[in-house]
């Protein structure tokens, strides 16, 4: 199946779970999708140390390759910087299909829910809320403290899907990537995309 007929936007923030984003990063370009790519600071900080991915000396197509050998995907990232706010996805002019925050940061949540717009970051989830399109926020992080669950209901209320990283093991995961590709899954479920990362639950 290939839905090379969608555009998403992935940012990538702070919050452990790289694993996440390289996992959702993968099943989008094996599904054909166009990503519009957004990482912080510590978002590349973070893939550096998890996943031992540096944008700045290698692509993410190649680095998929090198670590889960090669693959013809038919899907493509364009990578934009965090403080570029003239960037094309700055505008609601712009079409996507929806945004995904994978790992989210409790800082990123804290400016989405807040509508701050500080970063591309920010100012992209803030105009995919304005036009009605599908944010989906990946929180990483335990415990949780009023202020997090608070930013949570905020960012809930104003529109936006919260999807904790919480794997399920019901289908018995064999390694680390089969968990992610759980959380991974049903963000891809929410968004109306058709995948088969995992058996789903028969009863």
């Amino acid at each position: 199946m290939t839905h090379t007929d969608r555009r998403l936007v992935v940012a990538v923030t702070g919050a452990s779970g790289a694993l996440y984003a390289v996992r959702f990063l993968k099943a989008c370009l094996d599904l054909g999708i166009r990503i519009d790519l957004v990482v912080s600071h510590y978002g590349r900080r973070l893939l550096i140390e998890e996943c031992g991915l540096n944008l700045k000396a290698e692509s993410v197509e190649s680095w998929l390759d090198r670590t889960w050998g090669p693959a013809e995907r038919s899907g493509s990232v364009h990578l934009h910087g965090e403080s570029d706010l003239g960037a094309a996805i700055a505008s609601g002019s712009q079409s996507w299909d929806g945004m995904v925050v994978v790992p989210c940061s409790m800082k990123s949540l804290s400016g989405i829910a807040h509508g701050t717009a500080s970063n591309l970051v920010e100012r992209t989830a803030d105009v995919t809320l304005k036009e009605g399109r599908k944010l989906i926020l990946v929180p990483r992080e335990t415990p949780l403290s009023l202020v997090h669950i608070e930013n949570m209901r905020r960012a809930a209320l104003a529109g936006a899907a919260i999807v904790p990283a919480m794997p399920a093991f019901y289908y018995r995961p064999r390694g680390l990537e089969d968990i992610a590709d759980f959380v991974v899954g049903r963000v891809l479920a929410l968004l109306g995309i058709e995948h088969d990362l995992f058996e789903p639950w028969k009863g």
